[in-house]
């Protein structure tokens, strides 16, 4: 049983501070809903380590809205339906789709500079969209560029505090209501501290996984926490897998963004043959499930470890324009985009699932919300659209603020209370441990899943059980106990749903189940079942 607090203590021993809202993460979603909230409130922003330290940074293609003529909120609702394969709830798309771009207004009045053309927004298309719909900036470092305006304005704004290196252990809920956060400080200190609205900003879960285009810091925090706090967590067996993440020796996992297919790349097995017509209509630009897969299937067929991009038949001045991260980076390596056929593998890249919350971004726990990856809104389904992922963020981060300024002040001091005390030490290394879940996930929990694999990592992933007794003190223990939980919580629904669907494919179950299987896997902890909840279709 995983417990309801990593740590023993009593809340009065410790300092209090209080606060209107706590956000915690950074990324796209904690930046935008901190200087929203801040226009009413004082706002405590916890990373747990920089401002500039998440997946947006990293995010190449842009930003999926509205913008065109030629483009309409019906296509793009379209779109993402079918790329969220009938999971996805379309309450939750029509906001989406209909508020994006009202949202992409907001960053640029915040500063962020979208690339033009002729006086026009430059929009490009990616894998499953219909029309040119994604904005991009500086070529292939949108997340860059949006981090970047986002982090300055937060540092200006005299509303908003900053806690950069602080680690959020716990929530402090009672009563089925949030009541703000156990902090620990850099030096070892913990604060509680208390705010009318806590908001979830922390990111996905990257890290479950040894191959990931995410940043070392995407530990599953938020979801876990969540959890252990009394929050509802859907959906989490769809981990998206990029297609086409840098598979070279020395190099890390580092993203070839879907827009180099978009502007017509083509995938090539190591004997040079394009590929994907023998997988699906769309070639190239095909869901990324589907793109992921046929890619593993060809490096099984000719036993080798990755597949090539090729985008040498476009011009070198539409490649270095269009993606200069992508072609510098590749360059420290040797290897140049505008002559050269690029090595990729899949990686894992986001998490389709999360905390679930309603419309307003709010959790069952009155006055926890969540937003971004770290949230399951109902937007994604089994499948994230490309380039969904940011306007999802500031989409709800807009409704979020917008929620919380209708909330009363918070009256009541809560008390936590442990399970059991803890007294046993961390004998293995964390790090040793953190290897061991990783290739345990990747082994059994990656693209390819079966219910002997599962059970099998399930088996090994419990083991590690007993972690959840010892005495927890630094970062990394509390990193790693929340990536067991999510680990845990992801192979249980994946062992549940017999199917294949979006992100989640099962070789003894290969095709998908309607009659069976249009509906959520949700945990709620304490509760010993898998509550399943049948979707509106």
């Amino acid at each position: 049983m995983i417990p309801r607090y990593l740590v023993d203590i009593d809340l009065d021993s410790i300092p209090h501070i209080r606060t209107d809202v706590i956000v915690i993460g950074a990324g796209i979603a904690g930046l935008f809903t901190s200087i929203r909230a801040s226009e009413t409130k004082k706002v405590l922003m916890i990373t747990k380590k920089s401002l500039l330290d998440s997946n947006t940074r990293y995010a190449q293609g842009g930003i999926a809205a509205v913008i065109s003529d030629e483009d309409s909120p019906e296509y793009h609702m379209q779109d993402t339906l079918i790329a969220g394969a009938g999971l996805c709830s379309p309450e939750a798309v029509d906001v989406l789709v209909h508020e994006g771009p009202d949202g992409v207004n907001d960053l640029i009045r915040m500063g962020t500079q979208f690339d033009q053309e002729n006086g026009q927004f430059a929009l490009t298309k990616e894998g499953a969209h219909s029309q040119r719909r994604i904005l991009h900036a500086q070529g292939d470092a949108t997340g860059a560029e949006i981090v970047r305006a986002l982090s300055e304005r937060t540092k200006q704004d005299p509303n908003i505090e900053i806690w950069d290196d602080h680690f959020v252990i716990d929530l402090v809920t009672q009563d089925g209501e949030c009541f703000g956060a156990l902090v620990q400080k850099p030096d070892g200190q913990r604060v509680f501290v208390q705010g009318d609205a806590t908001i979830l900003c922390s990111g996905g879960a990257g890290q479950l996984f040894r191959y990931t285009t995410n940043p070392d810091i995407a530990t599953g925090d938020g979801i876990a926490i969540a959890y252990r706090a009394g929050a509802d967590i859907q959906d989490v067996e769809f981990i998206q897998f990029h297609p086409t993440a840098l598979c070279y020796p020395g190099a890390p996992r580092f993203l070839i963004s879907e827009a180099v297919r978009g502007e017509g790349a083509y995938l090539r097995n190591i004997n040079g043959e394009r590929f994907m017509e023998k997988y699906h209509p769309q070639l190239e630009l095909a869901p990324r499930d589907v793109v992921a897969r046929a890619i593993v299937s060809e490096m099984e067929n000719t036993k080798s470890t990755f597949v090539y991009i090729d985008i040498t038949h476009e011009t070198e001045e539409l490649i270095k324009h269009r993606f200069p991260t992508i072609y510098e980076y590749c360059l420290t390596y040797g290897l140049d985009l505008t002559t050269d056929w690029v090595p990729v593998a899949p990686a894992a890249h986001y998490m389709m699932g999360g905390v679930k919350t309603d419309l307003h971004g709010e959790t069952v726990v009155h006055r926890l919300f969540a937003c971004g990856e770290v949230s399951s809104t109902g937007v994604h389904g089994a499948n994230r659209l490309a380039s969904n992922s940011l306007s999802e963020a500031i989409v709800f981060g807009r409704r979020i603020i917008e929620r919380i300024r209708e909330l009363p002040p918070l009256t009541g001091a809560p008390q936590m209370r442990a399970d059991k005390p803890r007294t046993e030490t961390a004998m293995q290394a964390v790090v040793e441990k953190k290897l061991k879940l990783q290739r345990t996930m990747l082994r059994y929990v990656g693209l390819k899943r079966s219910a002997k694999g599962l059970e099998k990592g399930y088996e090994e992933l419990a083991r590690q059980l007993p972690f959840f007794d010892a005495n927890m003190t630094k970062r990394e223990e509390y990193e790693f106990a929340n990536l067991l939980t999510c680990a845990l919580l992801t192979t249980t629904a994946a062992l549940r749903r017999e199917e294949s669907r979006g992100g989640h494919y099962r070789e003894d179950f290969p095709e998908r189940h309607d009659e069976d299987w249009v509906k959520h896997i949700v945990f709620r902890r304490g509760e010993d079942k898998v509550e399943e909840r049948i979707h509106h279709v």
